[in-house]
């Protein structure tokens, strides 16, 4: 890689770090070139340089930000010897998000800008698809009956305790409620 390259990759990296600090922060509208620019310590004409759009930074920050989480819980889990520990393994990779923390906040303004942009839907579609997949492909492993529509299940309930985190923090425990599912 030149110098140059290597340079234009950096800056691409900071934009995209930049981005994924603002949109928990600001919300995902109220990221603009400026805001953006000042973050990463660049003029804004340089966004523009390495991205067609605020828009094009904000999708390529958050997906790559969901995907690095999706790939930590799916290590987490296909690790686990038995359906019980995966369930475990599943809510332990979740465990740091309080739902109020940059990352679940992250995940939230990017799902709210999924409703109104079909590229970014699409795109997140295919992260939880490829996700459920994965996890069926476990559970079939395993012997779990109806491995999709448990997987279905799974990634739903965990999405959806996340959001609650934000308005309950101190909500039970599910995993023996989950387990049950995969037993």
């Amino acid at each position: 890689m030149t110098p140059t390259a290597k340079q234009g990759e950096e800056v691409r990296l900071r934009l995209m770090a930049a981005a994924a600090a603002l949109i928990p922060e600001r919300g995902w509208s109220a990221v603009s070139t400026r805001i953006l620019a000042e973050r990463a310590g660049v003029t804004p004409s340089v966004v523009h340089y390495h991205f067609a759009s605020v828009q094009e930074v904000l999708i390529e920050s958050a997906i790559t930000a969901m995907r690095q989480v999706l790939a930590t819980s799916d290590e987490l889990f296909t690790a686990a010897t038995t359906p019980a520990a995966a369930i475990e393994a599943m809510l332990a990779s979740v465990e740091q998000y309080d739902g109020t923390d940059p990352m679940s906040l992250l995940f939230v303004e990017t799902y709210l800008a999924a409703t109104r942009d079909e590229r970014l839907r699409t795109q997140i579609a295919g992260l939880v698809s490829d996700f459920r997949n994965r996890v069926a492909d476990w559970l079939t492993i395993h012997q779990v009956p109806e491995p999709a529509a448990t997987a279905a299940v799974l990634a739903a309930a965990i999405d959806g305790l996340l959001l609650h985190r934000a308005l309950t923090p101190e909500s039970p425990s599910v995993a023996s409620v989950l387990q049950r599912l995969v037993s």
